[in-house]
């Protein structure tokens, strides 16, 4: 146990959070991907983040770069809790221009432009990871898995069906998990040893030998035709030259994982039933296991509460998330989830709604399948969601007809 101590301990985790999010617009408009809200109480990036937490980790650099000033913020506040008089950081980096005139131009050029604080931290292992996933995991038992087999890198997979495998990084692996191929988002995926209906996809996840990733990297930004891509193109070509593995998510020891739920919450609606998910009797993301809670800035609100309104009606909740500070003063929130100090006032109704911290829902009003951004005041007697061809005219709806009402929007 010692022993496998000072490995954690001779880990740096860097996790990439720069990302555009573009297919998140419009609530990319004015934060990174990381940065977006989930979950009634969270950020996105708080997942990866208590990962490392729980995990052992405690040295993390967190590669910034688009609208970064919401996440560092919420760095600020929420994630403050690390000693650095014991080595232990969490450290958001932005573009600092180091190695040339450009800023990060892909995964793998963000982390060759700060191999100088790899370096400084004398670390013997490297946990790469993205910033803007939903899942558990608990990164030890990979890094184990890593040690044990003497890899040179490892890939963290999880199994999908064949036609979703076309949207991922495939690797085709053998019965010890070593990976002979990697493949991205290809139509033809090679299928899974243990089941022909079945692909391993790349999570996104990797752990690399310090002096292997170095030597990687640097490869990479020598070759001018380059994506400065992991996927596309540094592990395709470490796999040709060293022993690679695959770390099945959910398939080995470890505290969290047996739920094996995760989600690139990349697109409206996957974000949207993501937020959905943790409404079901069974939530297939466990956030109320008491010893891997999910950890993010608290802001000091009153308790939540309901309260008859004007008419007399009383305020209802039924099967919804509804955060601190919230009041559903005489109107109806069903499905939904309510960031703080969400404030439903006397007959508005919400239905399979997601809004953001601040939002008022004005009297009468009736929202259904919505994202309401930060901030956004609903008129009275306002209908959204319920007329499409309207809807379209205002608003960002997504492929499955979820509306969204950006951040400051004047409803005139």
């Amino acid at each position: 146990m010692n022993g496998f101590l000072n490995i954690l301990d001779n880990t740096i985790a860097i996790i990439l959070a720069g990302g555009v999010g573009s297919r998140l617009s419009p609530l990319t408009h004015e934060r990174a991907k990381p940065a977006v809200p989930f979950g009634g109480k969270y950020r996105i990036i708080d997942f990866t983040l208590s990962n490392c937490l729980h995990s052992g980790l405690r040295r993390v650099l967190v590669l910034t770069q688009y609208k970064s000033h919401s996440l560092q913020k919420h760095l600020r506040d929420g994630w403050s809790i690390f000693n650095s008089e014991l080595g232990e950081y969490i450290t958001p980096v932005p573009p600092q221009m180091r190695t040339g005139e450009s800023w990060y131009k892909g995964t793998a050029d963000a982390v060759y432009q700060n191999l100088y604080l790899v370096e400084r931290s004398h670390a013997d292992w490297v946990v790469i990871l993205s910033g803007d996933h939903i899942y558990r995991m608990d990164y030890a038992e990979m890094l184990r898995f890593h040690v044990k087999r003497k890899a040179a890198a490892t890939i963290a997979c999880m199994e999908v069906d064949i036609e979703s495998a076309k949207s991922f990084g495939v690797v085709e692996v053998d019965d010890n998990k070593a990976i002979h191929s990697f493949a991205e988002k290809p139509q033809s995926p090679p299928t899974s040893p243990n089941n022909p209906e079945r692909a391993m996809a790349s999570m996104g996840i990797y752990i690399f030998s310090r002096e292997l990733l170095f030597d990687a990297l640097k490869v990479d930004h020598a070759n001018e035709v380059s994506r400065h891509d992991f996927g596309k193109d540094v592990l395709p070509r470490l796999i040709k030259e060293h022993a690679v593995y695959a770390y099945s998510f959910g398939g080995e020891a470890g505290r969290v994982e047996p739920d094996r739920y995760w989600r690139d919450v990349g697109t409206l609606d996957t974000y949207y039933e993501a937020n959905m998910d943790l409404l079901k009797p069974v939530p297939p993301l466990n956030v109320y296991q008491e010893d891997w809670p999910i950890r993010t800035y608290n802001g000091q609100h009153p308790p939540a509460r309901t309260v008859p309104g004007e008419s007399g009606a009383e305020g209802i909740t039924i099967n919804s998330i509804v955060a601190s500070g919230a009041v559903v003063a005489g109107g109806s929130v069903q499905e939904s989830l309510l960031f703080s100090n969400v404030y439903i006032e006397d007959e508005a109704i919400v239905q399979r709604s997601v809004l953001f911290e601040d939002v008022k829902v004005g009297r009468g009003a009736h929202l259904d399948r919505c994202i309401v951004d930060k901030g956004v005041t609903i008129p009275p007697g306002e209908q959204i969601g319920l007329d499409p061809e309207a809807d379209r005219q205002r608003f960002e709806v997504s492929d499955g007809g979820v509306v969204v009402v950006p951040r400051h929007y004047n409803f005139g």
